[in-house]
């Protein structure tokens, strides 16, 4: 099953969205004097379940970019989403000291979430949730956070399994 995941994503690798978080200026001090590089954080994803975070670093902006695109689709993930295009349950995801609160929410509520979480969502094909960033707000640690949260989501059909009933006894 995990191989034909991994094919059905590759084959819509070609219609991935990205987006570009963050890009910063990164130096390096050697005995010349300073290394200049940019470092650049990007999501992609087919606004249909499917969405991975990259990062890469380059002496050029646009090669940064086009490093962490590739690493991005390499690290892709597939969301649960539930009838009204929301996440199942409410979760927090963690990474590094940054948190994120991703709360499920009725149909009409749109996408409330800050920057660096707002891509990751949007490019996940969610369309009703509420997020808070806790903790730190480095873009990069909120973003990676929001990624963990969203891949720890369980359906109502994987939590029966695990317990060993069916969904109607949950």
């Amino acid at each position: 099953m995990a191989r034909d995941n991994r094919e059905n994503i590759e084959a819509n690798q070609s219609e991935l969205e990205d987006s570009v978080v963050a890009i910063k200026r990164v130096t390096k001090v050697v005995k010349g004097g300073k290394n200049m590089r940019f470092s650049a954080v990007v999501v992609v994803g087919d606004k249909n379940g499917h969405v991975g975070v990259g990062t890469g670093k380059a002496i050029e902006v646009p090669e940064a970019i086009k490093k962490a695109k590739r690493d991005a689709e390499k690290h892709l993930i597939e969301v649960p989403l539930d009838e009204n295009k929301s996440i199942p349950h409410d979760f927090i995801g963690k990474f590094g000291s940054a948190a994120v609160l991703l709360k499920r929410s009725k149909e009409g509520t749109g996408i409330i979430a800050g920057g660096p979480a707002r891509a990751v969502c949007e490019l996940a094909g969610l369309k009703n949730i509420r997020t808070k960033a806790l903790g730190s707000h480095n873009k990069q640690n909120v973003v990676l956070a929001t990624l963990e949260g969203l891949k720890a989501l369980k359906t109502p059909e994987q939590v029966a399994a695990l317990r060993g009933k069916a969904v109607n006894e949950l």
